[in-house]
């Protein structure tokens, strides 16, 4: 997924929480405000993990190429 994705999903987050905190009206609503609030910072660690993932596999595919330059010159 493109990381725009990820930080869109983590600012909705955080707007439905302050929707909550603020016109909830159940007994737990500040509580639940706070919970969906802690999910934007574990959607961007998702993102930047999926980032990470991505950038060592281009690494490892780089370095097999390199590997199969040194190992069969004839090519």
């Amino acid at each position: 997924m493109k990381p725009i994705f990820y930080l869109v999903a983590a600012a909705l987050s955080i707007m439905l929480s302050i929707y909550v905190f603020i016109f909830g009206t159940w007994a737990n609503s500040q509580l639940m405000a706070i919970f969906i609030g802690l999910w934007a910072p574990t959607i961007i660690c998702l993102g930047v993990f999926n980032i990470l993932m991505n950038i060592h596999d281009e690494m490892c595919c780089a370095h097999k190429r390199i590997e199969d330059r040194q190992t069969c010159p004839d090519r």
